[in-house]
């Protein structure tokens, strides 16, 4: 294998690319990315680099030394718009083509946007230059903010903007945010949190239109109701970018359709990150991209699976001062107990939570309000228990 070329300068194409020289792969590396920017970390953008404490020199994933030390060659600013038929050759959109002996595919997600009108004022948070765009906004003095979206990215956005002193409304089309992620017991907890943030939290409701000339002025919900609006973010989750994958022979559904170490159905091509569906599910967690590669990398580079991507769960989310943490894979119909501190109100008593979820006697996810150090054990003791478990790969 004498050229590899990783499609996307991600969060896990960046890793990808650091595996290849780790497990020995010395040969010409070519890195696609179409932002013009070198890898850079995501989960701050909603957080301190929209609040301002984080630069974007803060967000780089490489330094200059680590760059020089990868010895790639970076092809950023330009979108990959096919895979040849026999998946050896990317094409891109600038008309030059790399002709690659492997191929990692790391194109990650895009944020879904409202369908409808293009007004000014309207925002998605999934990119630098989003986060760049929206920080410059909410610093125009005070807005009236409504978020769209009670997931993760929209409720760490609506606790950013309510730390910088905006007025904040959260609309959620389902009767409950992160009910899928959590259940209904749990969520109701993290709604808690944005009554508790001083964040209006509209469940049950959806955007029918946005109102405005230039820029957008309201937001006219499903069940009649009108908000004012100034600035609106939207956060319904993300569509992975398989596009320029469409005519290749890949299998694509909801993402890369891969087996538990990543490799797709084409020889020489894996997939890793947020465009990745492994072992039928997609994920798209930091964890996931970071982890992911190192198998990916181990199975390209010996021509079949011999290592796993498989690996609990595990995702985080800072919002109204607190840390959430999950590890597991919850069931429907799971008991919910309460192994460490208390509820007061629905809300986590000072010194934090921690929530057991079990099925027939066994732990199968771990929720964490403010609990570090008992989470990290239970996490522990989750990955321990699914080592046991898990077949081999042959």
């Amino acid at each position: 294998m004498r050229t590899v070329a990783v499609v996307g300068a991600s969060l896990s194409g960046m890793y990808a690319a650091r595996e290849l020289r780790a497990q020995g792969f010395d040969g010409r590396l070519v890195i696609v990315g179409d932002e013009p920017h070198r890898p850079y970390d995501r989960p701050p953008l909603s957080k301190d680099f929209l609040t301002g404490p984080a630069d974007e020199d803060q967000l780089a994933l490489t330094d200059a030394e680590e760059t020089a030390g990868l010895e790639a060659e970076w092809l950023l600013g330009v979108r990959a718009r096919g895979l040849d038929a026999r998946g050896r050759t990317v094409l891109l959109d600038d008309g030059r083509t790399v002709p690659a002996d492997g191929v990692v595919v790391a194109t990650g997600a895009s944020a879904r946007s409202l369908t409808g009108r293009d007004l000014a004022g309207v925002h998605t948070l999934r990119t630098l230059d989003d986060a760049r765009t929206l920080r410059a906004e909410l610093t125009r003095g005070p807005r009236r903010v409504v978020v769209v979206g009670g997931g993760f990215i929209g409720a760490e956005t609506a606790s950013s903007c309510a730390a910088l002193g905006h007025t904040v409304t959260v609309v959620e089309a389902a009767p409950m945010p992160l009910v899928p992620q959590l259940g209904p017991e749990m969520a109701a907890v993290c709604a808690g949190l944005h009554r508790r943030g001083g964040t209006e939290l509209v469940t049950g409701a959806s955007v029918a239109a946005l109102h405005g000339t230039v820029a957008v002025t309201a937001v006219e919900l499903s069940d009649g109701r009108t908000l004012p609006a100034d600035v609106v973010v939207v956060g319904i989750g993300a569509a992975p970018n398989t596009a320029w994958l469409a005519g290749s022979p890949l299998v694509l559904n909801d993402g890369v359709m891969c087996d538990d170490g990543c490799v797709t159905s084409l020889p020489q091509v894996v997939a890793v990150g947020d465009v990745a569906r492994v072992g039928g599910t997609r994920a798209e967690h930091w964890t996931s991209a970071t982890q992911q590669p190192r198998a990916a990398v181990a199975n390209l580079l010996a021509g079949r699976t011999v290592r796993s991507a498989r690996t609990v769960p595990y995702f985080w989310s800072d919002q109204y001062g607190v840390r959430i943490q999950f590890t597991g894979r919850r069931l429907a119909g799971d008991t919910v107990r309460v192994a460490e501190g208390g509820l007061t109100d629905g809300a986590p008593d000072g010194d934090g939570l921690l929530v057991r979820y079990e099925r027939d006697g066994r732990t199968t996810a771990v929720l964490a309000v403010d609990r570090p150090r008992p989470f990290m054990r239970a996490r522990r003791e989750l990955a321990r228990e699914a080592e046991l478990v898990r077949p081999a790969t042959s």
